[in-house]
This record gives C-alpha cells, structure tokens and sequence, in this order.
C-alpha cells in the first residue's frame, strides 16, 4: 500500500484499465436519470415538415400548407441565466457575505438558495460546461482559452458534438440573445474574418452584445455587436454594465411586443466582479470605512452571518489563512488604508453589479413574466480572484507579464482606482476572505475556495419553498439539463448532422419540492492547471499540486502528479474542508484517487499538456501585412511585434499643414504603442504597461503632399521583453531616434485592440484623446516582422 496520500502509479494504470472496460460494455456513458420528452425534437434542425396541402392541376383545385414553425411547448417559461465573474462563496449578503445584493435576495426570497453548488475554477470552463451540459474538458475548454493547447480537452474548441443550452432552445421554439462575456471562441478566430462558428450568434444565440475575450474596460470596452467589433461610445459617463443592461432590456421588451406567445432565453453574463475592478464613484463611495477591520476580521464576521443565516452548519470551522498571506494586523498603515480602498471598490462594483441585474428582474416583472420565468442567479463562475497578488495592483497588464505590483505603485493612484485610469485587482488577502470559509480561491480545483459558488433559483409558478435552502451537491454542468426537464424537452440526439455526446450532467429539479431528497450528483472530478479533486457520494480526495496562484506567472508547480499529497475530507461533517482524513482513512482516499484517474480518462483529461504551446496563427508565417484604415483587430490576430524587431511604414497624403491623428496603434493606456502625428511632427509612442513611456519625435515636420512614413525597430536581442533602438524616417530620411527601455513580453494590454486610422478605446499615449482619428489621407499602414 502506498504511503499516506501520495498514489501509487500503479492505480492510474488499474483506473485506466476499469475505464476502458467499462467503455467497452457499455456502462461509462449516459444517466438513468436522463432527460425525456416525447414531443421535442430529436434532430435540430429537425427534417423539413411533410407537405400537407393539395397540389392540384389548377390554383382552385390547390390548397397551400406553409411550413410550420417549431413551437415551445405550451407555457413553457422564459429562462434568464445570470452569472458574475471572479465572485467568492462569502461575498454576496445573501449568503451571508459582506456586501449588499438586494437583486439576489429578493430572488432568493421568491426562490431558493443552493449552498452545495460548485463550478470549474476558472472562466472559460465554467462557461463551457454551463452551456453545454458536459465537463469542461469534455467540451473543450480545460483552460481558459488564451492558454489553449493542442491536446483534446485542451483546444479551446467547443465540440459540435456537444451542442450549447442556446442551440438547443432556439431549435425548441425560443428566441435567444446574450449579453456581456462570452469567452468561449478560440482567441486566434476573434478577428474580423472569423471563422464564426464558435462566436455566439452561431451557437444558437440570434443576438449578441458584449465582448469575447476574458475581461474587459468597463469604461471603454472592446465591444462585439453580434459578429462586429465597434468602438465604445463616445459618452464620458459611459459604463458597459449600464449598456448592456439597456441592451438587454431592449431586447426582451421587443421579443414580447412582437411574438408574446414565444419564450425567451436571456444569458446576461456581466464582465464583474473579474478585474479590472471599475464602478461610478458614488457605488465605491459607499463602502468607505466598511473594511478598515481588514481581511481576517470580515472572515470571522462573515463565518459568523452564515451561520446566522443557516447557510453554513454551526459546526463549520474557518480554514486557516495560508502563511504566505500577511495577518492584516502586520500591516502598515498607509498598506491598510490602500487594500481597504480596493476592497471598497470592488464592494461597490458588485453592489452596482446586483442594481443592474435588478434592472433586467423589474422589466420582466412590468411585462407580467416573471412569475413564469426561471432565473438562475450564478455567483462567481469560480472562486474569488487572487491575480491581483499579495498587494494588489494598479494595472492587471503586469501580471500576464510576469511582474508582480507594489503598493508603492498602487499608492500613487489611490484616488483613482475604479475609475477610467487604473486597471486594477484587490489583493490576494481580500479574495481569500471573499471565499469565506473555504480553503484557496479561483485557479484551484482541490478545494472549495476556486470551485464553490452561490447559486440562487427563482421560478414563481413551479417553486413553492420560497427562501427555501438546498444542500444537494451540484455541479455547474448540472444546469443545462435541468432547464431541460422543466421546459419540458430533452437534448437532442443530433444537431446539424452531428451525433451528439450524452449530457454528463444531472438534472436538479427534483430539489424544487423536496429539500431532504437525496442527491443524485453521485460523483464529480475537479481539476485545473494540476490541482484537482474527486467528489463522491459525500467524500473528497484533493491535491493541491503545490501550485500557488498569487505568485504570478508561470503556472507550473514541478511537482510529479504520481508522487504528491492528498487530502481527504467528509463533507457530510466537515462543510468548509478543515479536516483532513487522509492519515486516519487511507483506504477511503485511494478509493478515491483511482476513481479520479477513470474520470480523467473518461473524460479527456491529461497531466503536462498545458501551457505555453504555439497556438494558430491567423496567417501562418506571414512576415509582412497590409492594412487600411478603420480596422479593428484583438492582440491574437494582429501582427506580432513582440519579442523581435520589425518596422511599421504608413503612405500618407497630406492636404494640410494642421493634418493630425494616428496612423496605427495598438493597446490602449495600460500598454501598448502608437504612431502618430502631432503639432506636424511624426511621433511613435511606446506605453510599457503603463509604467513608463518612450516617446520618440521626429525633427522635422511631415511634408504636405505623399510621403512614407516610417518606424523601425531594432531589438537588442532576441529575448523575451527585450528593449532596444527605435528610428524614424520620413520619405527614407532618418528624423529621428531614441531607446525603447522595455517592451511586453507577452501582452501589449489585456483588451485594447490594433487600429489603423484612430485609436479607439483607451488613448497609448497621454499626448491625444481617443479615438483622435487622423483627419488628412491615410492610404495604408505595412507591418513588417523581422
């Protein structure tokens, strides 16, 4: 028997050979509690309706029969999914968190609350299977997409095999739309060109306004309007939860007007509470003081409210802090008054975040819907947030750079956090209070820190426990086959002549009426980036993987997955895994761990395949591009100028001595470069992350008439973020030269987009405004990678 936690080899082997013997009887795939209906369609789109009219030799002796349309069945409801980004167990009041969410109460007050529910530990997954029904790796997504790899459940390709709740319910007579993010499309397909099949609107949803990548500036964010990315509007009191809440009013008021007989499906996924954290003034405001007890306290006080609330048992102990998190009381005072702003701030995006939601909830209730429409209200699509590290930052740019933030840095813009000029995450003392009472937080799979969310269900007309609590343990995959079998529909069997994969998730509707019916979510892997997990039947078996997520990049642990430790925990007596069994019951946690390696085959699951692979390119080994004014590109599908030297020339026209504005930019205010004209000098601004900016101006104006303009840039070397010599030339005449300190060596910004002709979004350089478009002819701008 192998020693305490640690798994022999040999029991991913046995596991592997149970999998595939089972697979070969028959036994892996399906549930017997799957969903049937006999009226819904087993092929979407289902086969052309038979012509029942009359077809006679004249028009008196015809009868015409249009084709009907599908129909949901009758009364089926309205479904609106909610679900906020980067949100813990102990943030929302509801369940007993520190920051009001009167939305998410009033619906819990009318529904019921689940204090057993559980995601994947990161974005994209969680999304996935939301939507599909199955696991993430089954669809897919066993990371987040911008670090997609090659290995199946690893690609970032959502399967047509497993088709997504919005195909599955336009094709059962609903009309569908989703607003806000979306993060499920390959990030080297977001381009103008596409391909489109993994974009919203061809998965099933007929309308969408949002963004596609994993966070954006709420200020000004880097919008899709179905398959088009247009600039953020102009208003300087603009803020993206405010539109796309109006967006999406909008919508569900003109589907009633227009076909009140037909449901609707809303999935209204707001970029909050994910960094950056950026809300009106007046919402921060609010919260000032309220944290000055700091990060150990509010855990204690939020242990002690969901307690109160019956949201946790009474015996449920608070896990401890990890070491490597400073005890608030260590602190200086300046560090606590900055980390006390940041929690202040991200208090008042949720709370402004639960206000819009509670806009959304009032229009459908002044239709006269909302008695018969199902609302899921997801907290978090995984644990609270610890990217902004152990101090937080001013810019979350740094991290995907691999540099971690100073409160010195932070200081400087106190003021200013939440607002148009920062880009900034709490630090990692105030995610671990918001996962409250759990262990670690999003990243991590092995414990409920990254993986345990609030879920709140609001059906008035089937619901009847109103302010009930639940208990069973569920999953996010759960969700999809659950609005099945109350609609009323089952999943189909084929979907644009592809063979669809079983749902691997288990309906929880029969919690609806019974809270001490027993659970029928028997067994469940977790696993993220290493860290990983086996629920069954009340028990967990996790290991950590030694992983730890504030420490920034890279993401590996060096640890062998065969010879590290785990856990054990029984959840039926010990809620927030503070007991570990592991020593005391072996036999039970490598009961576990070899239920953990079927899964892992079952599911296509792998150890080692993460990170760092070249991904697509969107024009494999294109060293020169062309591009005219007015496109708009994310970082993924522009040309890659990073790590290397390259030069950019623009064919200008000028008519006039006053003529202005870029050329080509790329990034925005928290990182990027610029080339532009200004004051008739020809200027190239390279913004590094916001912390410093190299300006190189030409000495000589540009001419009136055609001219080539160019920048060239030499790096010093080849390695990663490497500085080096820029150069300007006008018409093939040096005017001008100067050092570019540091360049980004993985991401210029985390969503500011290339633009030729204007700079949209946020402005690279302090000297313009955006979008500052260049007012004379700009014929074209050529990027050269050399």
């Amino acid at each position: 028997m192998p020693s305490h936690g640690k798994p022999s080899k040999s029991i991913a082997r046995w596991a592997a050979v149970v999998f595939w013997a089972c697979l070969a009887a028959g036994t892996i795939f399906g549930h017997p509690n799957a969903v049937r209906a006999a009226d819904s369609p087993t092929r979407l789109p289902p086969f052309p309706a038979e012509f029942k009219g009359v077809i006679g030799r004249t028009i008196r002796e015809s009868k015409p029969d249009f084709p009907q349309p599908i129909r949901a069945p009758k009364n089926a409801p309205n479904v609106v999914i909610i679900m906020t980004d980067d949100t813990g167990f102990g943030h929302p009041s509801t369940f007993g968190g520190p920051i009001p969410t009167p939305t998410l109460e009033r619906l819990a007050k009318n529904g019921l609350r689940y204090n057993r529910f559980h995601t994947t530990a990161l974005c994209s997954p969680t999304r996935a299977a939301l939507l599909t029904g199955r696991n993430h790796h089954s669809a897919g997504t066993g990371m987040i997409t911008e670090l997609a790899t090659g290995f199946p459940g690893y690609d970032a390709i959502l399967p047509p095999s497993a088709a997504l709740v919005s195909q599955v319910l336009k094709g059962n007579g609903y009309n569908t739309a989703a607003f806000g993010k979306w993060h499920n499309t390959p990030p080297w397909e977001t381009g103008p060109t596409g391909p489109f099949d993994r974009w919203p609107t061809n998965l099933g949803f007929e309308y969408f306004y949002g963004f596609l990548g994993g966070d954006t500036n709420q200020w000004a964010p880097s919008l899709v309007e179905n398959t088009k990315r247009i600039p953020p509007p102009a208003d300087p009191g603009y803020h993206l939860l405010a539109d796309m809440t109006n967006r999406a009013i909008d919508w569900i008021r003109t589907q009633k007007a227009t076909e009140p007989g037909k449901p609707f499906f809303v999935y209204f996924a707001p970029g909050a509470t994910h960094a950056p954290h950026q809300a009106p003034k007046a919402w921060i405001d609010r919260f000032k003081g309220q944290f000055d007890q700091g990060w150990d306290k509010v855990r204690e006080e939020t242990l002690a409210r969901q307690k109160q609330l019956g949201i946790v048992p009474a015996n449920t102990i608070l896990t401890p802090r990890p070491k490597s998190i400073p005890a608030w009381d260590t602190l200086s005072g300046k560090d606590k008054r900055l980390y006390a702003r940041m929690q202040e701030v991200f208090a008042g995006y949720l709370a402004y975040t639960d206000h819009e939601v509670g806009r959304v909830i009032d229009a459908i209730g002044e239709l006269g819907e909302l008695d018969n429409t199902i609302v899921v209200y997801i907290v978090g699509d995984n644990g609270a947030s610890p990217e902004g590290g152990l101090t937080g930052t001013n810019n979350e740019g740094k991290l995907f750079n691999g540099i971690l933030d100073s409160a010195e840095s932070s200081r400087k813009l106190i003021d200013q956090l939440g607002g148009p000029l920062a880009y900034n995450n709490y630090p990692v003392g105030w995610a671990h209070a918001g996962n409250t009472p759990f262990q670690w937080t999003k990243q991590i799979a092995s414990h409920f820190g990254g993986t345990r969310n609030p879920l709140v269900i609001s059906w008035p007309k089937r619901i009847k426990d109103r302010g009930g609590l639940r208990s069973q343990f569920h999953h996010v995959v759960d969700l999809a086959p659950t609005i099945y079998e109350a609609i009323g529909i089952r999943p189909p069997a084929e979907v644009n002549g592809i063979a669809q994969k079983p749902i691997e998730g288990v309906s929880f509707v029969y919690t609806f009426d019974d809270p001490q019916a027993k659970g029928r979510h028997a067994t469940q892997y977790f696993e993220m980036l290493g860290s990983r997990a086996l629920y069954h039947d009340g028990w967990v078996a996790a290991a950590f993987h030694g992983r730890i997520p504030w420490a920034g990049f890279p993401f590996g642990s060096g640890l062998d997955v065969d010879d590290e430790p785990w856990e054990l925990y029984n959840l039926d007596e010990d809620f927030s895994e503070a007991t570990d069994l592991a020593k005391t019951n072996p036999k039970k946690l490598h009961a576990l761990q070899s239920m953990f390696w079927i899964q892992a085959a079952k599911y296509h699951r792998t150890f080692g395949r993460l990170l760092f692979n070249a991904q697509p390119e969107v024009a494999p080994g294109r060293t020169t591009a062309r591009f005219y004014p007015g496109i708009i590109l994310p970082e993924a599908c522009a040309p890659n100028t990073k790590n290397r030297s390259s030069s950019i020339t623009a064919i200008v026209n000028l008519h006039s001595p006053e003529a202005e504005g870029v050329l080509v930019a790329e990034g925005g205010r928290f990182g990027g470069y610029s080339f532009y004209i200004k004051n008739g000098k020809l200027t190239l601004c390279y913004n590094f992350l916001n912390m410093a900016r190299y300006t190189i101006r030409s000495n000589a104006s540009v001419p009136l008439g055609k001219s080539k303009l160019r920048y060239e840039f030499t790096a010093d070397n080849s390695s990663r973020g490497s500085c080096g010599l820029g150069k300007l030339f006008i018409n093939d005449q040096q005017v001008g030269e100067g050092r570019i300190g540091r360049t980004a060596p993985n991401v210029l910004s985390i969503d500011d987009t290339f633009n030729v002709g204007m700079d949209i979004g946020t402005p690279v350089s302090d000297e313009y405004e955006s979008p500052f478009k260049f007012t004379d002819t700009l014929e074209h701008v050529t990027i050269e990678l050399k």
